[in-house]
């Protein structure tokens, strides 16, 4: 079984600000939220939720750092705040975990925005092209 192309476990493709992880950092900066609140919950023991939000915001900032720069992954780091809060705003009338897991899409897809995606290689027309 030679194709002539080693195979690997794990695909890294290359973006034009560097290699794009094989998980989105979106992906991932959703899920901090979501466990994080998770084990708060779970255990009882809130500060530990917090241990845990706070890993996986060093983990993701570490790992986008490199491709995506300070200011995006300071802007994603806001975000990560602004929507930490408004879970907690939003419990009240949506519930704990919906209110979680709403803020953790929007995370999400900041994250992708900031982060994650890769300019298209097209553009935009440019002017005087028919």
């Amino acid at each position: 079984m030679t194709s002539g192309t080693p195979r690997t476990t794990a695909t890294r493709r290359t973006g034009a600000r560097g290699p794009l992880p094989a998980v989105p950092t979106a992906v991932l900066a959703a899920l901090t939220l979501v466990v994080a609140f998770a084990v708060a919950q779970g255990t009882g023991v809130r500060a530990l939720g917090g241990v845990v939000l706070v890993a996986g915001v060093v983990w993701c900032g570490w790992r986008a750092l490199p491709a995506s720069g300070v200011l995006r992954v300071g802007a994603v780091v806001a975000l990560g705040a602004v929507c930490f809060v408004a879970s907690h705003l939003l419990a009240g009338a949506l519930g704990a975990w919906p209110s979680v897991l709403l803020v953790a899409a929007v995370l999400a897809v900041g994250t992708w925005v900031l982060v994650d995606r890769r300019p298209s290689r097209t553009g935009p027309p440019r002017a005087g092209s028919s």
